[in-house]
């Protein structure tokens, strides 16, 4: 049986023990792990037995913190698909049909003109005309203003695919930030409860002449910092409960979420990475296609319209009536439109660097990405692996060593800080590379949709 199964059973056993006895008298089975030949001191062995068994009950016990026992717990993959059904993602998906049906619009044919007019007062010697003057746009202005409306579409796509791939990546951030928060919330609150009861017994060994009384004042500022932390802990955790509940739309104090924080993704190769369109990219290019459509129109408008008019004309004096044909061009003497289509030029050079910017910072924000999530997974593995591990052989081993009067008091607190602390810097990795993650899915993440 493995050193915290053996455990958790020793301390399951002491529960149910009578509640007179001592914690040391309940978890005295482990007076007989051979260390030396040495009796153990009684005093020494009953601390001892009271440390360990605080710190396994910790280990056996706690878990990261499920708000609503009463409600299923939801997965990383319905966070997400919660969020992307909430009124903000709604309106970008209607901003898209909106833009998508002005592009009908813009093909439209300008309407005909209907015009009547009369010419005199008398009877007998009035003229009336009536005649229907139709526009007729030349120099491909309908196919610009087309262009146009289509690259105001795929500007408004794009920004939809940019805010569905930033809100996929707010969720799993604050996924796990609500899930690490729970774990050290937990660490927090059994630390603080231990520190709470090595200040009761650092009190008792000093008024029994056992250690010095600068060990008992050691002793509570360790319990101060551990109760700091612990209220951190839990403002902490109910920040990011309040941040993902809003996201997905849940009240925080339904929320029950699966505990994947330790199932770190496989990132894709950088270059494979370099080589996907980011969102970011995509929506500078959409931005240049709508600028040189734009630049389209403003050159087509140099073109006169011509005015094409057909009617018929009532003669009564001359009792008779004839047909009327006319056409009319305006003259582009003082407005060529030469300025506006100056400005569309520029601006069309304008997002040509925007996209080369784009380009640039997309590469690099996604490199550094890339870098810290790799690092941090990293850590977060050999903090599990061996790290851990080992700072909890070395607690135990010096625990100990305390019962058969080879280390001191400190000296086991000292073991027992350090492997909380390792715990932490392994609940910091595994922070730092889900957000990195986060940095990835948003910068070159696939569309889910």
């Amino acid at each position: 049986m493995s050193f915290e199964k053996h455990s958790c059973t020793l301390v399951q056993r002491a529960s149910q023990d009578s509640p007179s006895a001592t914690i040391g008298q309940r978890a005295a089975g482990f007076s007989t792990l051979p260390f030396s030949g040495a009796r153990m001191n009684t005093s020494r062995q009953r601390l001892a037995m009271f440390v360990l068994a605080s710190a396994l009950a910790w280990r056996c016990g706690a878990e990261p913190l499920r708000v609503a026992a009463d409600t299923a717990p939801i997965g990383l993959s319905t966070a997400i698909r919660l969020a992307l059904d909430q009124p903000a993602a709604r309106a970008a998906a209607h901003e898209v049909a909106a833009s998508e049906a002005l592009v009908g619009q813009a093909g439209r044919l300008p309407n005909p003109e209907l015009s009547w007019l009369r010419e005199g007062q008398q009877a007998g010697t009035r003229t009336t005309t009536v005649q229907i003057n139709q526009p007729i746009e030349l120099g491909g202005k309908r196919r610009a203003r087309v262009a146009l409306a289509q690259g105001a579409a795929d500007v408004a796509r794009g920004d939809r695919l940019a805010q569905r791939q930033a809100i996929r990546a707010d969720v799993i951030a604050a996924y796990h930030d609500v899930l690490i928060a729970g774990h050290r919330l937990a660490l927090a609150q059994a630390l603080t409860d231990l520190a709470r009861r090595t200040v009761d017994v650092a009190g008792k060994r000093v008024a029994a002449g056992k250690i010095s009384p600068i060990d008992e004042t050691r002793a509570r500022l360790a319990a101060v910092d551990a109760s700091t932390a612990l209220t951190q802990a839990t403002a902490a955790l109910a920040i990011a409960r309040t941040r993902l509940a809003a996201l997905v739309g849940r009240p925080a104090d339904t929320l029950a979420l699966e505990d994947d924080s330790d199932r770190l993704p496989d990132a894709a190769p950088i270059e494979t990475l370099l080589a996907r369109e980011s969102t970011a990219v995509r929506r500078a290019r959409g931005q240049l296609a709508a600028r040189q459509a734009q630049a389209d129109v403003e050159r087509a408008a140099r073109v006169p319209d011509v005015t094409l008019s057909v009617g018929t004309q009532k003669d009564d004096q001359a009792g008779r009536r004839q047909a009327v044909v006319g056409l009319s061009v305006p003259l582009p003497l003082f407005n060529r439109n030469e300025d506006a289509l100056r400005a569309a030029l520029r601006r069309t050079d304008a997002a040509n660097d925007d996209l080369a910017a784009a380009r640039v910072e997309t590469a690099a924000a996604l490199t550094a990405a890339h870098t810290r999530y790799a690092t941090a997974k990293q850590e977060a593995r050999l903090l599990r692996d061996d790290v851990v591990p080992g700072a909890k052989t070395a607690y135990e081993q010096t625990l100990k060593g305390f019962e058969y009067g080879k280390f001191s008091f400190l000296d086991v607190l000292d073991a027992q800080r350090t492997w909380f602390q390792v715990q932490t810097r392994q609940w910091d990795s595994l922070e730092t590379a889900w957000r990195a993650w986060a940095d990835i899915e948003r910068l070159a993440g696939t569309d889910q949709d």
